[in-house]
């Protein structure tokens, strides 16, 4: 009997400990596919921006801001003329511990037509991801162009 006992402990012990080990991987085993989706997004968004800037297409690198930072109209003196010439990404994005936050930092130089003197300027933007619009959005704002 106590035998008996004793196997049925050892049994449900088993499948407790077995069943509690199938979803701890279950559990582990999804979050690199949420961190992958994550990274995709943020290498999307970065070069969205990215090729917005660089082509000149300033009202679309604009809404990639969040719709509660456009509080400016973006006016089209700041950009009128504007040329960039090189961008390049000295430190791509790298995601905090709760891969909600990005930083990326860029080096922009630029030349407006009527001044044609390059400048140049280093943009270290902050991305922030949405989870309910499943987007990244830059908080840091567009950067400081200076004529």
């Amino acid at each position: 009997m106590i035998a008996r006992h004793a196997r049925l402990r050892i049994a449900r012990n088993w499948r407790f400990g077995f069943s509690s080990s199938l979803v701890l991987l279950v559990l582990l085993g999804c979050n690199p596919v949420k961190q992958d989706h994550l990274t995709d997004t943020l290498q999307k968004a970065t070069s969205g921006y990215q090729n917005a800037l660089r082509w000149g297409y300033f009202e679309n690198a604009y809404g990639y801001l969040h719709p509660k930072q456009r509080t400016q109209a973006l006016t089209a003196e700041t950009f009128k003329g504007l040329r960039l010439t090189s961008y390049d990404v000295i430190q791509p994005p790298v995601m905090d511990a709760t891969a909600e936050m990005a930083l990326q930092v860029v080096v922009i130089d630029y030349l407006y037509d009527d001044r044609q003197v390059v400048k140049s300027l280093k943009d270290q933007q902050r991305w922030r991801y949405d989870a309910a619009q499943k987007t990244w959005w830059l908080e840091s704002g567009l950067p400081a162009f200076k004529r």
